[in-house]
């Protein structure tokens, strides 16, 4: 945590100029399952949307918002996706967007859809209608928390984080909140995630910077390794720190943006600690690669392998099916100067494996909640940093029963 920042409570709404509320509209059983997030008055907005080639109606709603550059308010609902559900489905998102412009007083053009949970089944609008109207009616400087809660699917928590800092005598805020736990891969997944900040930012500048974060958060996490339908960043910007705008060659550019990572990278961590069924959280850390991309190709190999992941859940050191992955991966390397530590204890040095008595002083460290695995090749100056989890038995009966 970088010391200039302070963490805070309140989730999205701790920044100037959100308000947010969260409420059960009936597409879940019991849980919330309807979120409104006010902004302020065509606040400054940026997002990054999911790579898959089927994408949602919300996002297609959103993609076309983004060419307006502002934002005033966002409706997201959990439990239903409303992804595959052709013309209706682009008619309820637009819907959505009107009911909730005609809530909270904003142009339909600045109002965000973000869905999630099932996809093929048309949404349920009346329960929509009724939830926008309730949630209207909370709206509070204070409803961070509870509109955090109503964005979930298969979390088991909610995710916010929030920091402070003095930036040239003003203070700013950034915060957010995500969702996910299942379908989560790189190039980002299931999830959501909103963020804020009461910053002045120009235009061009907020758009660069979360492309940025994303790419060092985000885009960095895998529980599954599958992308989603409905993956959305959305960051705005309201402005009332007040100043002048924020830009790379502003005095506190630095310090804004390296809040937005700390906030990104909270909540992408925040997302694989509550993968499916997970009982760890592993950090792979590559090194020594020939190049940048050559180091995300090995790491995601090894993150993404069952045959891996089955190991961290067992805290078995079965080095050779990391070593296996390194190989799978395409990357042209020399097997005989790979090194692995597990934790702080090294189990391969020149591609050959340390024997039982190092095999066993990692599986120590297995045992905790969190490792790290470290893997250098010595062949280049490549590096990169990936977050998974293991694979367990709950991650197979929280996938079979998700639709029942």
């Amino acid at each position: 945590m970088n010391p200039s920042f302070i963490e805070l409570p309140g989730g999205i709404t701790a920044v100037r100029g959100v308000r947010a509320a969260g409420v059960h509209c009936g597409i879940k059983k019991a849980k919330p399952d309807l979120a409104l997030i006010r902004a302020a008055d065509s606040s400054l907005v940026a997002g990054v949307f999911t790579t898959n080639r089927v994408k949602a109606a919300p996002v297609l709603w959103c993609q076309r918002r983004m060419q307006g550059g502002r934002l005033s308010a966002i409706v997201v609902n959990s439990g239903n996706a409303n992804a595959c559900t052709g013309i209706q489905g682009l008619k309820d998102a637009e819907t959505m967007a009107s009911l909730g412009a005609a809530a909270v007083g904003c142009p339909v053009e600045e109002t965000f859809v973000c869905s999630t949970g099932v996809i093929g089944q048309c949404l349920p609008m009346d329960q929509i209608v009724r939830g926008i109207h309730e949630a209207a009616g909370r709206l509070r400087e204070d409803g961070g928390p509870e509109a955090a809660r109503a964005i979930l699917t298969t979390d088991t928590v909610p995710k916010e984080a929030v920091v402070s800092m003095d930036v040239e005598g003003r203070l700013v805020h950034v915060g957010g909140m995500a969702k996910g736990a299942g379908m989560i891969g790189p190039q980002m997944a299931t999830m959501l995630a909103i963020l804020a900040t009461d910053a002045v930012v120009e235009a061009p500048c907020l758009q660069e910077v979360l492309r940025e974060a994303v790419e060092q958060s985000f885009h960095c996490i895998t529980v599954d390794g599958d992308t989603s339908t409905n993956d959305t960043v959305l960051c705005f910007a309201t402005g009332q720190a007040g100043g002048a705008g924020l830009h790379p060659r502003a005095p506190g550019w630095a310090l804004f943006r390296d809040a937005l990572f700390q906030v990104t990278q909270t909540l992408a961590k925040k997302i694989v600690a509550d993968g499916e069924g997970a009982t760890k959280v592993v950090t792979v850390r590559v090194a020594g690669a020939p190049s940048g991309e050559a180091a995300r190709r090995i790491a995601f190999r090894v993150a993404n392998s069952p045959l891996v992941k089955t190991a961290f859940f067992a805290q078995d050191c079965n080095w050779g099916r990391i070593m296996a992955a390194i190989g799978a991966s395409g990357v042209e390397l020399d097997p005989d100067r790979v090194e692995i530590h597990i934790g702080e204890v090294p189990v391969v040095s020149g591609g050959i494996g340390l024997g039982t008595d190092a095999e066993r002083a990692a599986e120590e460290s297995m045992a905790a909640r969190e490792f790290d695995v470290a893997i250098s090749l010595n062949q280049g100056e490549g590096g990169t940093v990936v977050w998974t989890t293991d694979l367990t038995y709950d991650y197979v009966r929280a996938n079979v029963a998700y639709r029942s």
